[in-house]
């Protein structure tokens, strides 16, 4: 079953006094890429957090984003009222001082653009209590990424399942010209030999080089192993586990079937299906790039 690298997860705790959110999402990526955004309260576990993120979501571009509200009413910033009434008194003094007017309004808004206004409480680290509610919100948010995920991923293996049955139609329509582009070949080169006069040439010779020549443009081996191809992959969708990299490598593997089709094909109407096989390709190859 496949999963999508792309999903969101969100949990809310409430805790005596605190409410913890925890919000993590990610994107496609070749490996698992963490960046967070912790509370100066929990620093302490961010290593403790990036583990269990990196044991259950193997790939992708993850964001964790913590935040704690509190409701006790206590506030980690405090205004530094001898600060702002010493600022007042100095733009006051300097008003007198140099004979220009005072502020008219909006005191408050000039105070606050100064340095040192807003007093900082050193923040304590969480207790055992907080940090375990913090670590299961963190599992259930996980979780319900990953349920994102498996939606997605389900998703990905229907599209999947019809641009390669899609391929496997066209590839199939590729035998009722075989025959006909050989016997145009053939019938090409006798007609060019007909335009020389007065030349003898060894019959059995010729049909030799036909023969041989022909045999080049036989497709046989290419359309076996583009089948199998497209049924490894289908095999490969199925199988549990992250499969996303080894549908990358079949996808290629496709490619590289089709593209000698076409520069084998030598028929107008064969070049139109590789030219739609290919179509059909290019859109898996996008999309396999979000494939966990």
């Amino acid at each position: 079953m496949l999963y999508s690298m792309t999903g969101f997860g969100k949990s809310v705790k409430e805790f005596p006094g605190k409410k913890i959110t925890i919000e993590i999402k990610s994107l496609n990526s070749k490996q698992a890429d963490i960046a967070t955004r912790i509370p100066a309260s929990l620093r302490q576990r961010e290593l403790d957090m990036r583990n269990v993120i990196a044991e259950k979501l193997v790939r992708g571009k993850i964001d964790l984003s913590v935040s704690i509200e509190s409701r006790s009413g206590d506030v980690p910033q405090r205004f530094n009222i001898p600060v702002m009434k010493a600022y007042k008194a100095q733009i006051q003094q300097a008003a007198a001082e140099l004979g220009i007017p005072e502020p008219e309004s909006d005191w408050f808004s000039m105070l606050m653009r100064f340095p040192d206004v807003l007093h900082v409480e050193s923040v304590a680290d969480a207790d055992e209590s907080e940090v375990n509610a913090t670590m299961e919100a963190l599992k259930e948010a996980i979780e319900a990424l990953c349920s994102y995920r498996r939606v997605e991923g389900e998703k990905l293996e229907a599209f999947f399942t019809v641009r390669v049955n899609r391929i496997a139609e066209l590839l199939g329509q590729v035998s009722k010209y075989e025959g006909e582009r050989a016997a145009r070949v053939r019938a090409r080169m006798e007609e060019g030999l007909t335009k020389l006069s007065g030349i003898d040439y060894d019959r059995s010779r010729l049909e030799q080089e036909m023969f041989f020549y022909i045999e080049k443009f036989d497709i046989n081996e290419e359309k076996q192993r583009l089948a199998q191809h497209l049924t490894y992959f289908i095999d490969t969708m199925k199988a549990p586990g992250a499969q996303g990299k080894k549908l990358g490598f079949i996808t290629q593997e496709i490619g590289r079937e089709i593209n000698t089709l076409g520069s084998k094909s030598n028929h107008s109407d064969m070049q139109r299906l590789v030219v739609q096989m290919k179509d059909e390709l290019e859109q898996m190859k996008e999309q396999v790039l979000n494939v966990l």
